[in-house]
């Protein structure tokens, strides 16, 4: 039986560089659908883990990262996709993919898992190379079209592609998965 975790990648930003307005409002159209997910994980005691940038913070303490990534425009995504403690795993990352510099693929060995769902931001940056990452790793991947965004949909809709010919990803949508 495989073993799954769910990564949330970047979902902790606070926007504020050139089209980070335009990001954030293709944000607000995966929430949903990942804390649906997620709820589910977290009922099953599955692993949910949050990997983020870490804003020369350098310190993984979710709480002090969401409080600096706070604004007008990232309050209410930060709000409603935050990480429960005690529950969600939460590691941060020096560049655009999950694994580089990070501890993730140690403690997915150590959680058995084989199977990975990934969603988050930027699509055709930080979950595109998270992708990549995790097919060398020989990871399973699935990558919902609703669970990522890019700030521009043609960029998002051209890593999906890519995701699901190159990486072998499963890029249904989340209603029609089989979890």
């Amino acid at each position: 039986m495989p073993k799954t975790a769910l990564l949330i990648i970047d979902m902790i930003n606070d926007f504020n560089f050139d089209a980070g307005e335009a990001l954030a409002k293709n944000t607000e159209n995966i929430i949903d659908p990942i804390i649906n997910l997620k709820k589910f994980f977290n009922e099953r005691d599955m692993p949910v883990i949050y990997i983020n940038d870490h804003y020369n913070l350098w310190q993984a303490d979710f709480e002090k990262i969401m409080d600096y990534c706070s604004n007008e425009t990232s309050e209410d995504i930060i709000k409603k996709i935050a990480p429960e403690k005690n529950k969600d795993y939460f590691l941060i990352k020096p560049k655009h993919s999950a694994f580089y510099g990070t501890a993730l693929h140690t403690l997915l060995q150590q959680l058995k898992v084989d199977t990975l769902v990934l969603s988050g931001i930027a699509g055709n940056i930080c979950v595109l190379f998270t992708a990549n990452d995790a097919y060398m790793r020989e990871y399973n991947l699935i990558i919902p079209e609703d669970f990522i965004a890019s700030n521009d949909d043609k960029d998002n809709q051209y890593a999906l592609t890519m995701m699901k010919n190159v990486l072998s990803a499963d890029t249904r949508p989340s209603k029609e998965l089989d979890l």
